[in-house]
């Protein structure tokens, strides 16, 4: 009995000091005083163990052992989980979140292939490229260079591999992204965009001479969402020119760097009413809003005193956007817009008599650069991340990097979603009801707030100068889903959800929630079930302790 005080004492003194935890000794006492210290592998209190999750439950469990307070008469049927792990068979404490990523991957076998793996990522739509899996991804390669058959993994290689990424994986197998089902959604997705792809009016536009040389044929749509699912369908790797799709990105970058007030003293944020192109200015001679050429203009020149090499910072600030993903220059749809843009000089010129422009703003080289912008070159690829970053409040999701101040997205939202598509910007608020912008190359940029971005991309145009095959999409998207601004009005007929899965809202729960995170990972066999302080001995308290059960099916 004295031994056995002594023992736990040092115990209880290691232990807490080595992993940082809180256990009061009282509690401690509670625990060992039946002579018994295999009662610790029963008990696992969620609080004490929350400050240091990663690696510390089989550390402890190692500790105990190591102590040599490993009875021979332990009841291993009581604490074996469904894999079986070589050094954690009764282990009643749980395991860290890497053993639990590789039992749900392995489905009961004591290896995976790397490409099972990969392919289960996949579904939860992360991309292998994703700049947060590079370390992940990184050691994968290298690891499997080192073992004998290059393609399997055990469970301590596997835990190796994905320990640097295991927070951002583990909600991703735990369906705890926006879009929890997302092979069901992407399959519905793949049926829009077939039902887009069997339209064929529309004429690609012509007054600019390099537009006129894309494939009507040509049509692709992409997604990011706020937590960086990717899909994408079509011809996404195409580069096409974002034409008016820059305006709201530099209109973007103008209040991010100034300020609202400051940007809205040279321009309106009314719809005119009138063909984008058109020389005409409100009542108090401002362009009505950033969307149409008078106002993007001025918007330019609003930028251009930001630097002497204004260009390459503005690439640099839509590659951050994008995710550092592609992001290139047309010189040939420049030269091609500038040669052919007597209508914006025009309007350059109509402004300077107005007195639009800051101070001594020099006009051609405003237009210069407005040309440069539109001829700015995307993928839908690159695009969406662009979108998502507006859809996550100016960060972007794959890198984590916050590129604009929220009332520089919110400011664009708005604009977006009320002058955003040329003479049909209120029909689309009507019957799509979310903030879009489109271009005469063939573009829409979609964002889905605290959802998701979207960019559809198909040459042909409409008489109003909107992708055919984009405004579809956009229509039979909302159609289906309720991410029109107004479709979760109380009482309103319910279109599908997919940020909701089986029907039921998503929960979101802690880190630390064993139980939850267990039952959601498929671990069919055990179950974390409550055990009341009765039950397990304790003394009356509020902590909430586990016991591994075999439960039948």
């Amino acid at each position: 009995m004295e031994r056995h005080n002594q023992v736990a004492g040092i115990m209880y003194r290691n232990i807490c000091a080595k992993y940082r935890l809180e256990v009061p000794k009282s509690k401690w006492d509670t625990l060992t005083r039946e002579q018994d210290p295999e009662i610790l592998k029963l008990l696992h209190l969620r609080q004490e163990l929350s400050t240091n999750l990663k690696g510390t439950s089989h550390c402890f469990l190692t500790e105990i052992h190591g102590l040599g307070l490993g009875g021979a008469d332990s009841h291993p049927s009581r604490f074996t989980l469904g894999c079986k792990p070589p050094q954690c068979t009764n282990a009643g404490i749980l395991p860290s979140l890497e053993d639990l990523l590789f039992y749900t991957v392995a489905e009961g076998q004591e290896k995976i292939p790397a490409h099972k793996f990969l392919t289960a990522l996949k579904t939860t739509g992360l991309l292998t490229g994703d700049p947060r899996l590079k370390e992940c991804m990184e050691t994968l390669k290298q690891t499997l260079r080192n073992t004998p058959d290059g393609v399997t993994l055990d469970r301590h290689l596997f835990k190796k591999c994905v320990q640097s990424n295991i927070i951002l994986l583990t909600q991703a197998f735990r369906k705890k992204f926006i879009i929890p089902d997302f092979p069901s959604f992407t399959s519905r997705i793949d049926e829009l965009y077939e039902n887009g792809k069997k339209l064929t009016g529309g004429q690609v536009a012509d007054y600019i001479p390099q537009l006129a040389k894309f494939n009507p044929d040509l049509w692709a749509v992409s997604m990011c969402t706020v937590d960086g699912q990717r899909y994408t369908a079509g011809d996404s790797k195409v580069p096409f020119c974002l034409q008016s799709c820059v305006k709201p990105l530099k209109y973007a970058v103008a209040v991010h760097d100034y300020g609202t007030e400051y940007v809205h003293s040279f321009i309106g944020k009314e719809p005119s009413g009138l063909r984008f192109n058109k020389l005409f200015l409100d009542e108090d001679d401002k362009p009505h809003n950033p969307m149409v050429n008078a106002g993007a203009i001025v918007c330019t020149s609003l930028i251009k005193v930001r630097a002497v090499t204004l260009f390459p910072s503005v690439m640099n600030f839509l590659k951050q956007m994008a995710g550092n993903e592609y992001v290139g220059f047309s010189n040939a749809t420049f030269q091609s817009e500038r040669e052919s843009g007597d209508r914006n000089f025009a309007i350059g010129y109509y402004l300077k008599e107005k007195k639009c422009f800051p101070e001594g703003t020099d006009m051609t080289s405003v237009l210069d650069l407005y040309f440069q912008l539109c001829a700015i070159e995307v993928t839908t690829e690159s695009a969406s991340v662009m979108a998502a970053t507006l859809a996550n409040g100016g960060i972007c999701p794959i890198t984590g990097e916050r590129v604009l101040s929220p009332e520089a997205v919110r400011n664009t939202l708005s604009l977006m979603h009320s002058c955003g598509m040329y003479d049909f910007s209120g029909q689309f608020a009507f019957h799509v009801g979310l903030p879009a912008k489109s271009g005469v190359a063939g573009g829409i940029l979609l964002v889905v707030p605290n959802v998701m971005g979207i960019m559809c991309w198909s040459p042909p145009l409409d008489k109003l100068g909107n992708s055919v095959r984009g405004i579809q999409f956009c229509t039979d998207l909302v159609e289906h889903f309720n991410f029109h601004n107004y479709d979760n009005l109380r009482h309103f007929a319910k279109k599908h959800d997919p940020r909701k899965e089986a029907g039921d809202q998503r929960q979101c729960f802690g880190p630390m929630d064993y139980e939850s995170l267990q039952r959601e990972l498929a671990l069919k066999a055990p179950l974390w079930t409550k055990v009341s302080p009765t039950e397990s001995h304790q003394d009356s308290s509020t902590t909430v302790v586990y016991r591994m059960d075999n439960v039948s099916k």
